[in-house]
């Protein structure tokens, strides 16, 4: 002990001089500031090149003079008054901020083109692909990935994505979920990002959409017997593409497998009041006559006693209009559909309140 140098005879740390100040050193005293004042530094969104090394600088500053810190922000809020404009970096960055501004497919050509991967965050990529994009995943990968993924996908969509799996793998799937709190952050970077390079290496599609999802959409609005016609003449040519296509159709009769109770006051909000009679009037048959009690019964009964007064002085109801009244109410519902205010039931299940 007594060979130790008392702290009263230790040299301070030398004070930095703003004149040998690199712009590395002053960076790390702005963020020092920053964060020194409670500012919100999305610090982890800097590459990781550029975390290593203002990591390092701010380990090995000392102390700063009140001078010194004056001069450096005086600095930096006058480089900050002369910037104009400022431009990514290279291909990748132009195709980061122009996401969603530009068509998929030409980011996707240019992107494979020029060897670019998609960068940021790779499981905000995955978690925003369609359901249709993330079932072949769920179908195929390991039971452990899929967990994963499924963890990492807001709820509603990873309980859309799971009703869509057979029920076995999906039971698996499940009880997986509960095995991945052990998962590192590296760990899961590096599986969001192999799935991402999966999605990458793709082959580019001149559709949005697969073909039973293009054919279920053409005939979800054709007459029922041009549908009927054509559903007879796949299943003797394709019966399993058949099948696929009947899943993916949505029609009017499909409304009580398909559209939750609670959901009916949102679409019949969205429909005309005269379509939404001429449909139910022109509900006379035992399928379509179930869709109208069913619409009626999950609706006010105020409301519902005044459609049927409607019902019964609105008489016979062309085909053709019924047709149109019809796929006015499902065109509503897919609507409602596309923008999150509704979720279709799987068809397996009955519909289930709440």
């Amino acid at each position: 002990m007594g060979n130790l140098t008392p702290l009263a005879q230790l040299s301070p740390p030398a004070p930095v001089i703003p004149g040998q100040l690199t712009r590395k050193q002053k960076a790390a005293i702005i963020v020092r500031l920053l964060l020194n004042s409670g500012a919100d530094l999305q610090y982890k969104d800097f590459p990781e090149e550029m975390q290593e090394e203002l990591t390092f600088m701010l380990g090995t500053m000392r102390h700063i003079d009140r001078d010194t810190l004056g001069q450096v922000v005086d600095e930096f809020v006058e480089e900050l008054d002369s910037l104009g404009l400022t431009f990514p970096k290279g291909l990748a960055g132009a195709l980061t901020i122009l996401d969603g501004k530009i068509s998929p497919h030409t980011a996707a050509r240019l992107r494979k083109e020029a060897g670019v991967r998609q960068t940021g965050n790779p499981w905000e990529r995955v978690s925003s692909l369609d359901i249709s994009k993330l079932l072949p995943i769920a179908e195929n990968e390991s039971i452990e990935i899929a967990a994963v993924m499924l963890s990492k996908l807001d709820t509603g969509k990873a309980a859309k994505l799971l009703s869509l799996l057979p029920g076995p793998r999906a039971r698996r799937i499940t009880y997986a979920v509960s095995l991945t709190s052990g998962i590192t952050p590296d760990s899961l970077d590096r599986i969001g990002l192999s799935l991402a390079a999966q999605l990458d290496n793709q082959p580019e599609s001149a559709f949005d959409q697969g073909p039973v999802e293009r054919v279920g959409a053409i005939l979800n609005f054709s007459t029922a017997a041009t549908r009927d016609d054509v559903l007879e003449g796949l299943d003797e040519t394709d019966a399993a593409f058949a099948e696929k296509v009947r899943k993916a159709i949505f029609t009017f009769t499909n409304i009580p497998a398909r559209v939750a109770p609670r959901d009916v006051p949102k679409v019949v909000r969205g429909v005309d009041q005269v379509v939404l009679v001429t449909a139910l009037a022109a509900s006379t048959d035992p399928e379509t006559a179930k869709t109208a009690e069913y619409i009626l019964g999950n609706m006010s009964a105020r409301l519902a006693d005044s459609l049927r007064e409607e019902i019964n002085d609105r008489g016979k109801v062309k085909a053709k209009d019924a047709e149109e009244a019809m796929n006015e109410i499902v065109a509503e519902i897919r609507k409602l559909e596309a923008s999150g205010d509704l979720l279709l039931l799987t068809g397996d299940d009955e519909a289930e309140d709440g």
